[in-house]
Parts: structure tokens; sequence; C-alpha cells
């Protein structure tokens, strides 16, 4: 790099303008653009200005220098012609150039003043150029100032888009919201009402079901629950009832009470209930083959809420069905129990044999299976026992044990051995076809005789205690089920039974459970049996009866009937 100095001395306006056409030459010359060179100049002549203004003289010097590479920098420097030390009036300005031009080539010591008058009119043409790009920036600037105002309307029109937009988005959000809540209220009141029917149809006894309404429904639906049943007559019985349930009973449509209409879908609205001024009621019919009541809600809150009165309806009309279930259970079973108790004989007394029968009835289901005994003297002075079991529960499996045990008396007549009663018993169950089977057990003991004559039919064995406390169970194999449609002949069998001995009959419901089977059952019979004194089964066979049945049947609940029969020598 190499830099030239030029030195011009600044005392009148007249110097001035002659270092300003020297600097406009030196910028020109080195090839300053045009706006550069403009504002350059403009910078030098207004210190210039500044410096005349003073009144003290100033010197401007001028220097350029060149870089490696061609390009340089045109510099000048304007201080006082007699600086003092430390004189801070140091003026300083530069600008790039990319044809650094020596500067005292270009600048005379002295230009006439037709190089003035020149320069002049070279500025004036440098400012009709600035001028002209100017007007041409103005246009641009116009254009874009345009081009900005349709973008800005285009900008606002897209906000406006965005807005509507948004609002729509909003809209839809809060629909989607109201439908999800919707959504999961219904859920809500079908998976209750699910639970609630379960809990109201699980039992067969009105009291449960009575029960169980009240603690489903308070506090969550009600705050007070009623339900009135009544007989056929649905006019009898409604004194201090809310005027709501007289009119749902005798309407037999949903009633609303309250001061305000509740608009509930398929219920009537009456005026505020005399009795219940405070919460609104909804008197509800109770529906099974006719009308059994009338079930009456007393909301928590001021209104009843519309879905929920129609889950409350609902709930309703499957609990009157559960009701007329229960009731209608409870007439067969009673019909039932009647039939059965009646089958159910007092056990004859002879000298050489005593007897003592136990008859439970399942705790599960409808009560009443085909359990039975049956002893009974023939002609020919000897005792006949029997114990047996008919398949299912219900009414039908009761009217069939009571024809078995008909038909044993009659066989009884005319076959003198357990065998042969059992074979035509066979062919009776067998030839009804009424899907049912049996098993039984019968044994003979004639007088005189320390053998007992026996025979069965798919029963459990029979067990035998003798006096000295050891049991033998009867295990030979038994036949066939009463009923398999198959043609069958049963064979007797024949034990000892000397005096102080005590044979037991039983059906399975005393000895088999659903998790263990049957033998461990016969297993626990013959330690209860073995437990028994001498004395107790001598002196009282019915509480030795009872203290079988403790060990065996320590729970309450029961599956199956239980049914035994013991027979003691004397």
């Amino acid at each position: 790099m190499n830099a030239t100095p030029d030195s011009w001395t600044i005392a009148s306006a007249t110097d001035a303008a002659h270092a300003r056409v020297a600097a406009a030459r030196l910028a020109t010359a080195a090839g300053v653009p045009l706006i550069e060179r403009a504002r350059f100049l403009t910078a030098i002549a207004g210190k210039l200005r500044q410096c005349l203004n003073s009144g003290e003289t100033w010197e401007l010097d001028f220097r350029t220098d060149t870089s490696t590479d061609g390009h340089g920098r045109i510099e000048v420097l304007i201080h006082p012609a007699h600086p003092t030390p430390r004189d801070p009036r140091l003026w300083r300005l530069s600008i790039a150039c990319p044809h650094p031009t020596q500067a005292d080539t270009i600048a005379p010591a002295q230009a006439e003043p037709a190089e003035i008058a020149e320069a002049l009119l070279a500025t004036d043409e440098d400012t009709a150029e600035l001028l002209d790009r100017l007007d041409a920036q103005e246009g641009l600037v116009r254009s874009h100032r345009d081009e900005l105002h349709h973008t800005n309307q285009g900008v606002l029109a897209l906000h406006a888009e965005l807005d509507a937009a948004d609002r729509s988005q909003r809209d839809l959000l809060q629909a989607e919201q109201a439908a999800r809540a919707q959504a999961e209220n219904a859920r809500r009141l079908l998976t209750f009402l699910a639970d609630a029917s379960d809990a109201v149809t699980a039992s067969l006894q009105h009291e449960d079901i009575l029960r169980r309404l009240p603690e489903l429904l308070i506090p969550r639906y009600a705050h007070h629950v009623d339900v009135w049943l009544f007989d056929d007559d649905p006019t009898t019985h409604h004194a201090h009832r809310p005027a709501a349930a007289v009119a749902a009973a005798r309407t037999g449509r949903p009633q609303h009470a309250a001061a305000h209409p509740g608009h509930l879908p398929g219920v009537d609205d009456l005026p505020s209930s005399v009795l219940e001024r405070e919460h609104p009621l909804l008197s509800v019919p109770l529906l099974g083959r006719g009308l059994l009541g009338v079930l009456t809600l007393t909301a928590t809150g001021t209104r009843f809420d519309p879905d929920e009165a129609i889950m409350l309806i609902e709930l309703a009309r499957r609990t009157g069905i559960a009701l007329d279930n229960a009731r209608r259970y409870a007439q067969h079973r009673d019909t039932a129990e009647t039939l059965q108790r009646a089958q159910l004989t007092e056990l004859p007394t002879t000298p050489e044999v005593r007897l003592a029968a136990r008859y439970l009835p399942a705790t599960h289901g409808l009560n009443i299976g085909g359990d039975w005994y049956d002893a009974f003297v023939q002609p020919d002075g000897s005792l006949l026992a029997a114990v047996g079991d008919v398949t299912g529960h219900g009414l039908r499996a009761a009217v069939m044990m009571g024809q078995l045990r008909t038909a044993l008396r009659a066989y009884a007549v005319e076959s003198d051995t357990p065998a042969g009663i059992l074979t035509r018993l066979h062919r009776l169950v067998r030839d009804q076809q009424h899907e049912l089977y049996a098993t039984a057990v019968i044994a003979c003991f004639r007088p005189g005789d320390p053998t007992v004559l026996w025979a069965a039919a798919g029963h459990p064995p029979a067990l035998v205690r003798d006096p000295e406390g050891s049991i033998r169970i009867l295990d030979h194999k038994p036949g066939i089920m009463l009923g398999v449609p198959l043609p069958y002949q049963y064979e007797d069998h024949t034990v000892v039974l000397p005096p102080g001995s005590t044979l037991a009959l039983y059906t399975d419901g005393l000895v088999e459970r659903r998790a263990q089977g049957i033998d461990p059952g016969i297993h626990r019979l013959s330690q209860a049996m073995a437990a028994l004194s001498t004395a107790e089964l001598e002196n009282d066979l019915s509480a030795a009866a009872e203290s079988l049945l403790k060990p065996l049947l320590h729970d309450s609940e029961r599956d199956d009937d239980v049914c035994l029969l013991l027979c003691g020598r004397t």
C-alpha cells in the first residue's frame, strides 16, 4: 500500500471552492459511485462552511491509499493551520474507491474560473442524475407501497378467514365436548342401569329387592325412595300416599309432581305434592304381568334430569319384572313345598328296627328338589326303607318324586325284593320320557333275619356302623340311574346287620361338594358315624341323626337337598 498527500489552505470561500472542486475531481477520477460521491462531497462542503465561520485558517489534506488488489481509499483530513498540542479539532473522512488516483495529478494548486464553472456544471449534472435516480426510487417505492397495500389487504382478509376458521373450530370443539359429555353421561347411566338391574334381579325374595333398591338410588339419584306394593286392586291402601303415586296407580303412567313442569319424556306433570313441597316427586308404576305397585322417588335437588329420569323409569320397569318373578317364584315354591312335605310320611315303629330321618331343602334356587325317603311295613311283616333323588329342582322334580314314592309302594306289593322294585321303577321312568332321571336305594328288613337285602340304582353307597363302632361301606357297583333309555335288570345284595348296628341311607346332597367331589364327603360321613356312641344310637336315634348333619353341613349354604335315613337294629 502507498499513500500520497495533497494539502490545501482554507482561508476564504474561494479556497474552499477550489478545495471542493479538487475533491470532486479526485472522487470522480477514482471511480467513486455517484451517490457515495455526492454524500462525500456534501460532507466536505459542510465541514468547510463550519471552518469559514470560525474565522481561522484551516488546512485540508487529501490522501489516497492503494492496496495490493488495486482498490483503495480516499481520505480527507481538515485541521487548523496552526494547531496547538492536543488540539481535538481534527476532522477525518474516508471513502472507498475502485480506481485510486494520485491527488497531486488531479488537483492543481489553483483552479481557473473556467474550471470552477465546469465543476459547478458537473455538480448540476450529478444533482440531475441523483434526482433522476430519486424519481426512479420514488416510483419503485410507490410500486412497493401499492404492492404492500395489496399484501396488507390480503393479510387482513387472511386474518378474517383465520378468525372465522378459529371461531368455527371453537364451535366444533365445543360441540364435540358437549357430545362427549353426553356420551359419557349416557355410558354412566347405562352402566348404573346394568349394575342396578343385576342387583335387583339377583334375588327371588321380595325383601331383598325392596332392601337393595333404596341402597342403589340414595343419595345418588334420589333423596328418598318409597315402594308401594298392592294387591290386584290398585285403589286400595292409598292412604298417606302422594297424589302422584295414586295417579300413577290409577293411570299406569309415570307422574311428576313439582312447582314447575318437568317436561320429562313420557311423564305427566302434576302440581307440587302437599306431602313434599320442597322437592319434586317422580312416581313410576311397577309393572309385571299386571300392576304391582308404584315406585316414588324424591329428587335430590330442584329438578329431575331428563336423561336420569328415563334411566329411573327403565329401572322401575325391570324392578317390576323382578318383583313379579319373585312373587311367582314364591307361589311355585309354596306349592312345591306343600307337595313335597306331603310326600314325607311318618316313619313306622317296629320292634326290631328303629328309624330316624332328616330332610333339608337347598338354600339356592327354587329350594325344592326331588330328594325323598320312605319306610313302611309290608303285609309279611318286613320293613322296607328307601331313599331316592330325582335330578333337577322345581315343581316337576317334586311331582316325579311323588310318582316314584307312590309307584314304589304299589310295586312292593307285587315284588318281594328291592331289585325287582327298582327294575319296575326303571321301566316306569324310562317310558315317561320327561328327561328326568332318578337314583334310589332300597333296603328290606325281614323279621328274625340278621341280614338285610338291598339294591341300588345309581345311588351313593350306604354305610353300616357295627356295634363296636367300625364302619362298612356297601360299595357294590350300583345299577344305572332310573330312567336311562336302556333296558336293565337290577341285582339284590345282602349285608349282615347284627343287633346294635346302624344302616345309613342318604342322598348326594349330604356328602357331595362341587370343589371336592363325593368321596371326601363319604369319608367325613364315615368318621362322623364312627364318632357316635353306642348309647347315643340306642337311646335317641333322632338326636344321632342331628349330630351327623352338623359336621357335614357346617356351612348354611347348600346347592342341593339333603336327605338322611338311619335304620338301627335293636
